[in-house]
């Protein structure tokens, strides 16, 4: 248990939280929307620190993160919980576990301090806050993240986006990197699957990228829940519209969960998705989640392949000083 950040009491013995976009206004004893946070005497605390669920060493395109420090391992942990509850989780097992059914011990100890101590004894340039929602770890993620800049390492946030302008701030100090996972572009889908909204997740993407943050998106491609080429078109416009560079990840989906009976996505949805981004002025479009194609990076000028990728490895690269071995165009984020 910590004492929390970003939150006020509200006159009525209720304390507002403004964490995430839930803004919860939790009662004496109660706990927030991610169900790790409560007020406890009139203060409200965090019970998502000090202690993981997972910690493992992944290459950091599995993130997945194409444009920054490609090749590069990262150093990934999470705590339990999530401020969404979506029906297509692949991480279910963890995100949806909350302190008030009594599991406040699960995972391990780690300090900040050990986890950027085994950051830089496994060779890692980066650590990221995974699998599940870092934003409702927030404290603990902030703690190690400082520490890892002080030793040179970057931080990586792998989000839903639903966090608050107020949350978005106090990170860019210390956070390099994000993807954001924009799971739909409809606010019925955002409220009905995710228990969340559409609008907190636009004003992420948009207030990160605009702070210097490099920002990836990811889209996971349902079967009839957010695959019309409507919707994925109104996707692509608008990250083009905040940033024609920003990487959109468009992966497959596969049974999982709760969606356990909507089959795989057909290869192509994918192909038309990744034609949709292109001709709303996206330079770089993705397909993940899928084997043999859609995931190589190419020239937007002269063309020429600069990154090859084998799945999460690195087969040729071609990019050297930021800038396209052939032509000399610059190539955005951080290699």
């Amino acid at each position: 248990m910590k004492d929390a950040v970003l939150w006020e009491k509200t006159g009525d013995g209720k304390l507002h939280c403004f964490l995430c976009g839930h803004h919860c206004r939790i009662s004496p004893g109660g706990y927030g929307a991610c169900g790790v946070r409560q007020n406890r005497d009139g203060k409200l605390v965090t019970f998502a620190y000090g202690r993981v669920i997972a910690a493992n060493i992944d290459p950091i395109e599995k993130k997945p993160l194409y444009h920054f420090l490609p090749g590069s391992q990262s150093y990934s942990i999470a705590t339990i919980g999530c401020n969404f509850h979506c029906g297509f989780c692949q991480n279910w097992e963890i995100s949806q576990l909350t302190v008030k059914e009594g599991l406040e011990s699960a995972g391990m100890p780690l300090p900040p301090e050990q986890i950027v101590t085994n950051a830089l004894t496994k060779g890692c340039r980066s650590i990221s806050y995974t699998y599940t929602e870092p934003t409702i770890f927030f404290e603990y993620a902030q703690d190690t993240a400082r520490l890892a800049k002080e030793k040179g390492l970057a931080n990586v946030f792998v989000s839903n986006g639903y966090m608050t302008a107020e949350a978005a701030d106090q990170a860019m100090p210390w956070l390099d990197a994000a993807n954001i996972d924009l799971k739909s572009f409809r606010d019925d889908f955002y409220r009905r699957v995710c228990a969340g909204t559409l609008a907190p997740v636009l004003e992420t993407i948009r207030r990160l990228r605009k702070g210097g943050v490099w920002v990836e998106v990811t889209t996971l491609v349902i079967p009839g829940q957010n695959d019309s080429k409507e919707e994925l078109g109104d996707i692509a416009r608008f990250l083009a519209d905040v940033d024609k560079d920003i990487p959109w990840h468009l992966s497959r989906f596969y049974p999982n969960y709760k969606f356990d009976e909507i089959g795989p996505t057909p290869e192509g949805i994918l192909k038309e998705a990744r034609e949709v981004g292109h001709k709303a002025g996206l330079r770089y479009v993705y397909v993940g989640n899928i084997y043999g194609w859609g995931n190589d990076t190419s020239c937007p000028s002269c063309g020429k392949l600069l990154v090859k990728r084998d799945v999460y490895t690195i087969a040729e690269n071609n990019i050297a000083a930021g800038q396209c071995r052939f032509c000399g165009t610059g190539i955005p984020g951080r290699f």
